[in-house]
C-alpha cells in the first residue's frame, strides 16, 4: 500500500540488530518483524531506504555493533546513519549517562577504509561514507560537530501545526490556519519564505539550551 500510493522515501528506527538490545531500547520485541518489512520492501523495488540509530553509549557503539551493521549494509542497498544522542528540555540525566561523540563511528569508518561522499546540494544533515565492496552508505548526523548547522537546509513542523526554523530554536510560528483548503498553498509558501530571514546559523545544543523542544515525541519532519 505504500508503494501503491506513490511514496519513494521511508525512515526506519532499529537502533540494534541485536533482538534482546533492541526490546531493551524500545520496549518491544519487534525487530523480526521490521526487518521483515525491509525485505518486503526490498522485494517491491523500493530504492530509497533509510534507517536510523541513536548512538547510545555502554549499548550499540562498540566497534562489534559498528561491524554488524557493515555486514547489514554489505548485502543491504540502505544508508544506515548513526545520530549522536540530543540532549533535550526533559533528558538531562539521560543525556549525561548515555552520550557518546560521534566521532567514535567516524573513528571506525576512516579505520577501516570507508571514503567520505561529497555533500551534494539536496543532501540533508548526513555525513555519508561509501565503500565500493558494500551496496548500502554509512552515514553520521552529528549535532555537536563544528559547523553542523552551515548546510542546514531543514525545517520542521510540531504535531500541532507549529514551524519551527529549527529542531532546537526558540520560536516558532503556527501556520495550521493555512493548512486546512488546496487553495491555500500560495499564502502558506509566502509565509514560510517570509521566516527564512529569521533561520539562524547555529543552536547551541553545545551550550545546553534546547530550545522549545521537550522532547522530540512533539516534532515532526
Amino acid at each position: 500500500m505504500l508503494v501503491d500510493s506513490g511514496l519513494n522515501g521511508i525512515n526506519i528506527s532499529i537502533d540494534s540488530l541485536d533482538r534482546n538490545t533492541f526490546k531493551n531500547v524500545t520496549g518491544h520485541d519487534r525487530l523480526p518483524e521490521i526487518l521483515k518489512g525491509i525485505n518486503i520492501l526490498q522485494d517491491l523495488n523500493f530504492e530509497n531506504i533509510k534507517i536510523n540509530a541513536v548512538l547510545l553509549n555502554g549499548i550499540n557503539a562498540s566497534d562489534k555493533d559498528f561491524e554488524s551493521w557493515g555486514e547489514f549494509i554489505k548485502k543491504n542497498k540502505v544508508d544506515f546513519r548513526y545520530i549522536e544522542l540530543m540532549q533535550t528540555g526533559d533528558n538531562l540525566d539521560y543525556f549525561k549517562k548515555y552520550h557518546v561523540s560521534s566521532k567514535i563511528f567516524k573513528e571506525y569508518l576512516n579505520k577501516n577504509n570507508w571514503i567520505y561522499q561529497t555533500l551534494g546540494k539536496d543532501a540533508g544533515p548526513a555525513l555519508n561514507y561509501i565503500n565500493p565492496e558494500y551496496k548500502g552508505k554509512f552515514g553520521i548526523i552529528a549535532p555537536y560537530s563544528k559547523d553542523f548547522c552551515r548546510s542546514c537546509n531543514r525545517l520542521r513542523i510540531t504535531s500541532r501545526g507549529d514551524l519551527r526554523l529549527c529542531l532546537f530554536g526558540n520560536t516558532g510560528i503556527s501556520i495550521r490556519h493555512l493548512l486546512q483548503k488546496d487553495d491555500q498553498i500560495k499564502e502558506l509558501q509566502d509565509l514560510i519564505m517570509g521566516q527564512m530571514k529569521f533561520k539562524k546559523e547555529s543552536h547551541h545544543l553545545e551550550l545546553g539550551e534546547t530550545g522549545l523542544t521537550k522532547n522530540l515525541s512533539t516534532t515532526g519532519g
